[in-house]
C-alpha cells in the first residue's frame, strides 16, 4: 500500500551504493540477499532475534538495491526481475517458518498455516491480474512502473511486509496475534484486488 509512495525516498538513499557497487551484477546482490533473508530465519528458529532483525532489515535493503543496480547500470533483464521475486518468497515463507520452530505449539501452527495460506492465494490474485494487464498492455510500461512486470497493490505489501515481520522478530511472544493480524490484512487486500479487477475486467 505503501509501496509507491516510498520508493522515491528508498531510490534516492540507495543510489550513492548503488553507483558504488556498479560492477557488481543485480543477480549476484539478489543471491545474496536470499542467502542472508535464509540465515536470519535460521537464527529466529534459534530465537536469536536481535540478529535475525538485523540479517532480515539487510535482506530488505539488499532487495531494493539490486532492482536499482540493475536500472543504474543499465543491467535490467526479465530472468533477473523472475529471481528477485522468487528470491523474496523464499524468504517471505522461511522466516515465519524459522519463528515458529523456535517457538512450536499447536496453535501458533494454526497460525503459521492461516498466514502462509493468506500468502499463497495473494500470490494468485496478483500475479494472475498483473499477467492480464501486461496482456492488455496496461501493465508496468503503460503505467510508468520501474518493476519488470506491474504489481497491483494490496492492503499489504512491501514496506507494511517489513514492518510485521521486524515486529515478529522484535515482539516474539506475540506471534500468534501478529500471524493473525498479517493473515486478515493479506486477505482483505485480496478481496480489495478482486473488486478492482471486477469492475475493471468485466466486459461491458
Amino acid at each position: 500500500m505503501l509501496d509507491h509512495r516510498l520508493r522515491g525516498y528508498k531510490d534516492r538513499l540507495l543510489r550513492p551504493l548503488a553507483l558504488a557497487w556498479g560492477r557488481v551484477s543485480p543477480s549476484s546482490v539478489t543471491l545474496l540477499a536470499l542467502v542472508v533473508g535464509l540465515t536470519a530465519a535460521v537464527l529466529a528458529a534459534r530465537q536469536m532475534y536481535a540478529l535475525a532483525l538485523a540479517l532480515w532489515l539487510l535482506n530488505r535493503i539488499l532487495d531494493g538495491l539490486d532492482g536499482l543496480l540493475a536500472r543504474a547500470t543499465d543491467q535490467q533483464s526479465d530472468f533477473g526481475g523472475y529471481l528477485d521475486i522468487v528470491a523474496d518468497f523464499v524468504v517471505y515463507a522461511a522466516l515465519p517458518i524459522g519463528l515458529f520452530l523456535g517457538r512450536a505449539t499447536a496453535g501458533l501452527g494454526v497460525n503459521l498455516a492461516l498466514l502462509l495460506g493468506s500468502f499463497y492465494v495473494n500470490a494468485a490474485s496478483w500475479m494472475y491480474l498483473s499477467a492480464i494487464l501486461e496482456k492488455r498492455q496496461a501493465g508496468a510500461g503503460a503505467r510508468g512502473e520501474l518493476t519488470t512486470v506491474t504489481m497491483p497493490a494490496g492492503l499489504v505489501g512491501g514496506a507494511e511486509t517489513i514492518l510485521f515481520y521486524s515486529a515478529f522478530l522484535i515482539w516474539p511472544g506475540a506471534l500468534g496475534w501478529l500471524f493473525l493480524a498479517m493473515a486478515a490484512l493479506v486477505m482483505m487486500g485480496i478481496f480489495q484486488r478482486l473488486w478492482w479487477a471486477r469492475r475493471r475486467l468485466v466486459e461491458p
